[in-house]
């Protein structure tokens, strides 16, 4: 089943469109520079305005901000109605508010549209479309039409029905585009969700964004210095980006009730800290006879969550290694983000420190991804015992959470370039200064 529980990816972005042929009869490039919001993580709202650029690659490139959400700005229906969505790459429906309620600020109204037409319960496209969805399709008593509903792990849910409508991103128009047409629901956090009309699912399944619009790959880069960043929709070469290491994606057809065939799922087999590789059989990386167990990347978890003996045994080695260099935080009912129970007490001083501390290797079948200085500890927002801040290892356990699975986040991928390449099945990673990389690719300042 589809991971419940993730973080939206904080960030925004400035979209730069490379048309390609199979979708969208432009091939003309258009820079739509969007707006960062700064404030809690969540969703946050966009705007964009479009400028023609010229380019030779069959791309859409994306700069983002991240410590706000992402998202991206399009037109949809006839006559087209502007919307925000976020960007997620762990879901894989599409879906926009439909219905006006006194917290949403931005909602579509299908009314209005001529192009938007509802799925009834009759059509196979409710069954047979809708089969990788975390809850199945049903039919709507009411007016019998094809229903789809959404729910997650911190009790936030909307529902409403599917439906076909004309997507427009620049000057490409995706006609009969697969949304959900939402009309109910509750939210845990209504604040930051009225301030977008929607989310936008990025994930394998038949139904998100990439696959209906049928680009190849995409790669995102996330500074570890800065709130920038780029997304990358379709193919491109750049000299200046080496050479990427490649791990494969898991592909599974048989249905298993823990595990989330449509996720971006590659093989985690072992973890270094330091030079000392921990000792754990590879068995624990695998998932077992109900697909517990397997690893997905996902753009939408801000930390790594491993699951109880593995992140038991890294706490443990870390710990080792760290001794007499950082100061364990001892309060034994602190748990930040009711997973990461590894925290510290760190004065202004002792910051300048976590460039010795030992990195910690991620080895997967075929490639390595190393998580060093900074990107290792994470100080918790607006806590400090005197003089000291406090900062918790960025790794954390996902049995205190209730997912059954390995999940690489992006907090983890900053400064790294990830690739996913759906034609080859493949997810390819290599260091790079990320603020860099979007300044050659004229979206840094």
């Amino acid at each position: 089943m589809s991971f419940p529980y993730h973080f939206l990816l904080p960030f925004t972005i400035f979209l730069l469109l490379f048309h390609q042929n199979f979708s969208f009869p432009s091939k003309q490039a258009l820079l739509l520079p969007l707006r960062k919001s700064l404030g809690a993580h969540h969703r946050r709202p966009l705007r964009s305005s479009a400028v023609a650029v010229s380019a030779n690659a069959a791309t859409d490139k994306l700069a983002f901000h991240h410590n706000v959400t992402l998202t991206v700005s399009l037109s949809v229906g006839s006559p087209p109605q502007v919307v925000t969505m976020v960007l997620d790459t762990g879901s894989e429906l599409s879906w926009l508010h439909c219905k006006k309620t006194p917290n949403l600020n931005s909602v579509f109204a299908p009314q209005l549209s001529k192009s938007y037409k509802p799925v009834p319960c009759v059509s196979p496209v409710c069954r047979t479309r809708t089969r990788d969805l975390p809850i199945p399709a049903s039919c709507d008593p009411n007016n019998k039409l094809c229903h789809v509903a959404v729910s997650y792990a911190d009790a936030s849910s909307i529902e409403g029905n599917l439906a076909y409508e004309n997507f427009v991103i620049g000057s490409a128009t995706r006609p009969g585009f697969l949304f959900g047409c939402m009309d109910s629901g509750y939210s845990s956090n209504s604040e930051e969700d009225s301030k977008t009309t929607g989310l936008m699912g990025m994930n394998r399944g038949s139904l998100s964004f990439v696959s209906q619009m049928g680009f190849p790959k995409f790669s995102y880069c996330i500074s570890g210095s800065d709130s920038s960043g780029v997304l990358l929709l379709g193919d491109a070469r750049f000299s200046w980006l080496g050479e990427l290491n490649y791990t494969p994606l898991i592909q599974r057809s048989d249905p298993l009730p823990y595990y989330d065939r449509v996720a971006y799922t590659v093989q985690l087999e072992g973890i270094k800290v330091g030079n000392k590789l921990l000792d754990l059989p590879k068995s624990v990386f695998l998932p077992d006879h109900t697909g517990a167990g397997q690893t997905m990347v996902d753009s939408g978890t801000q930390f790594t969550f491993l699951l109880g003996p593995v992140y038991t045994t890294l706490r443990n080695e870390f710990l080792q290694q760290t001794r007499g260099v950082l100061r364990v935080y001892e309060d034994p009912n602190f748990v930040f983000q009711g997973a990461m129970d590894l925290c510290y007490r760190v004065t202004g001083s002792s910051h300048q420190s976590f460039s010795n501390l030992p990195r910690v290797s991620l080895m997967f079948r075929g490639a390595e991804m190393s998580v060093s200085g900074e990107r290792l500890l994470y100080r918790v927002p607006e806590m400090s015992k005197g003089s000291d801040s406090v900062y918790c290892f960025t790794f954390g356990n996902s049995d205190l959470l209730g997912i059954e699975a390995f999940v690489i986040g992006h907090h983890h991928q900053q400064n790294v370039w990830m690739e996913f390449d759906l034609v080859k099945s493949r997810v390819g990673f290599a260091e790079i200064r990320c603020d860099l990389a979007g300044q050659k690719l004229g979206m840094g300042p």
